[in-house]
């Protein structure tokens, strides 16, 4: 008797379960449902169509061979059946059947099912504040919404915007409305900084740079507390803890809840981040039903705890590795190292593993590294700088986490994605400083920019190096009275020795041997050059000449003009 198969949710993982199941079991009844009509889309496209980048929206939802992934693709291309404008109500687990509703007419039904999957994804978070739920206040959640806010934009309707939430998405959204469209857009974040949940503050700070660079009011530290509409204007106003700002739209872009209501009245085991709990093999609590992508908990391999990772790509590979067992087969998702990239404007960021907060929030004693090298080799010609770092346990060395952003994304996630493929097996500091890569001028420079961040690293946890971040100087600079040491050039310091005065001594590596007497031996002090490596060298000299009182800035002046661009000006 042929396997009855129903799987709820038909946009990134329901489809992969279906097609590979067909290819493993051509007598299976698979029936796909989906309370939206338009289904199999990539849903991780949608800033992109916005921005313009996509301009029809069916690019979305169609294959490489420019068919559209609908219900006659589906039943006339991979023998499935897909019900569009369907919703499950409810999961009968003891006679193994799901019931549903058709939404046009309103007509109840119930399917049998031997084996179940819910790809049921996840919600965009509204959050609860008077006014979320505003006309032209929008979430972006799926292609209808997307294609209203593009209406408005073609229209010529949208002169002011503001997005709330610093996230991913926040972040994609702020550059669609902003590049193409030249919005004047207003990006708000809680938290101090942007990327909060991805990022430690070294890297997140690049990307705050770029947005700011780019023309986006970004207000961090700051908290929504209502939406309102101005009566005469017809503008939305949105007011924050510190300010009102008025827009023609607002885009929630506040994280996304799993939709775990199905499974959880229906009894199945739910995680304390509120994703439905699953095996290795992708089963729920009930062994004949299966689960995967946005509304699943996943095991962090780095922490071993549960963690929520919303991503088109897992829920494919997971698509893949339920229809292999649905079909007979033994197949294992063991877990995530929560890799992430994203494109900001023209500076690609990429992560995996955990933060330095994360680190510490979960128990470990975690130091960092943070580097800035040109992800080529210096003398080539388009060498960008990359900005890279590198998280490590300080008892066990083994690496936690890697974070870069630089100009050439391609570059940036080779680098993470490196890291990331290893850090599942607990690789160590030791196997960073001498990881194999490929090296060639036009992609790499002979001590590539990872392999100095597991040297500075290395050097960090050995006591040689003493580094403070370029936040932390800034701070201490500006409420302190600590003196800083430029070994770089004479023309390269010149603009902050004027500036700072007494405060701001220069004296270039190539006479501090010789001059090293003319520092002051009872104050301590900053060491700083361009990116870092000189400075880390004379905090060496130095302290064979008996001078232990330095700090040596990590990324040097090039991280500095980042954390505060209007340094030397």
């Amino acid at each position: 008797m042929a396997k009855k198969v129903v799987i709820i949710g038909a946009v990134a993982l329901g489809p992969k379960v279906a097609c590979r199941l067909r290819r493993l079991d051509p007598e299976a009844e698979i029936t796909l449902i989906d309370r939206d009509d338009l289904i199999s889309y990539g849903g991780c496209g949608i800033p992109y169509y916005v921005g313009g980048d996509i301009n029809d929206l069916e690019e979305l939802y169609s294959t490489t061979s420019h068919a559209i992934r609908d219900v006659s693709f589906f039943r006339d291309c991979k023998g499935v059946r897909v019900m569009t404008r369907v919703e499950a109500r409810a999961v009968d687990r003891k006679n193994k059947c799901v019931q549903i509703c058709h939404l046009e007419t309103g007509a109840e039904e119930s399917l049998r099912y031997d084996k179940l999957v819910l790809a049921t994804g996840a919600r965009a978070f509204r959050p609860p504040f008077p006014g979320a739920d505003l006309p032209g206040v929008f979430t972006v959640s799926n292609l209808h919404e997307a294609e209203q806010i593009k209406s408005l934009m073609t229209r010529g309707k949208v002169g002011k915007a503001v997005v709330i939430g610093a996230g991913a998405i926040g972040l994609e959204i702020s550059e669609a409305l902003t590049d193409l469209w030249g919005i004047e857009t207003s990006l708000i974040e809680m938290e101090d900084q942007v990327l909060p949940t991805l990022l430690g503050k070294c890297i997140a700070r690049v990307v705050a740079a770029e947005l700011r660079a780019k023309q986006v009011h970004l207000l961090l530290s700051e908290k929504v507390m209502q939406i309102t509409r101005d009566r005469k204007s017809d503008t939305l106003m949105v007011h924050t803890s510190k300010d009102i700002l008025a827009a023609d739209i607002v885009i929630l872009a506040a994280g996304v809840r799993p939709n775990n209501l199905l499974a959880r009245e229906a009894g199945l085991a739910i995680g304390q981040a509120g994703g439905i709990l699953v095996d290795r093999r992708l089963r729920t609590s009930d062994p004949d039903i299966y689960a995967g992508g946005d509304c699943i908990e996943l095991r962090n391999l780095v922490s071993g705890e549960n963690m929520m990772m919303a991503l088109g790509s897992l829920a494919n590979r997971q698509g893949r590795i339920i229809a292999t067992n649905i079909s007979g087969g033994s197949s294992h998702f063991k877990g995530t190292v929560g890799t992430f990239c994203v494109k900001i404007f023209d500076l690609g960021v990429c992560k995996a593993g955990l933060t330095y907060r994360q680190a510490k929030e979960t128990g470990f004693d975690p130091v960092y590294s943070a580097v800035v090298q040109p992800d080529h080799a210096h003398f080539y010609p388009s060498a960008e700088l990359m900005y890279l770092s590198l998280v490590a346990d300080r008892q066990t060395r083994r690496i936690l986490g890697i974070e870069a952003a630089g100009k050439h994304g391609d570059a940036v996630k080779a680098r993470v994605d490196t890291i990331a493929s290893l850090l599942r097996y607990g690789i160590d500091v030791d196997d960073v400083c001498s990881l194999e890569t490929g090296y060639a001028p036009p992609f790499a420079s002979a001590m590539d920019v990872i392999n100095n961040a597991g040297n500075a690293l290395d050097n960090i946890l050995a006591g040689r190096n003493q580094p403070i971040d370029a936040a932390d100087f800034l701070f201490e600079f500006r409420h302190g009275k600590m003196f800083v040491l430029d070994v770089r050039g004479e023309r390269e310091a010149r603009p902050l020795c004027a500036k700072y005065g007494e405060r701001w001594l220069n004296i270039p590596q190539n006479v501090l041997r010789s001059r090293h007497t003319e520092i002051p031996r009872d104050e301590p002090f900053f060491l700083i050059c361009d990116t870092g490596a000189r400075s880390y060298e004379a905090q060496v000299f130095l302290r064979t000449r008996g001078v232990e009182n330095t700090k040596h800035i990590q990324g040097g002046y090039a991280m500095i003009l980042v954390a505060e661009p209007g340094f030397a000006a």
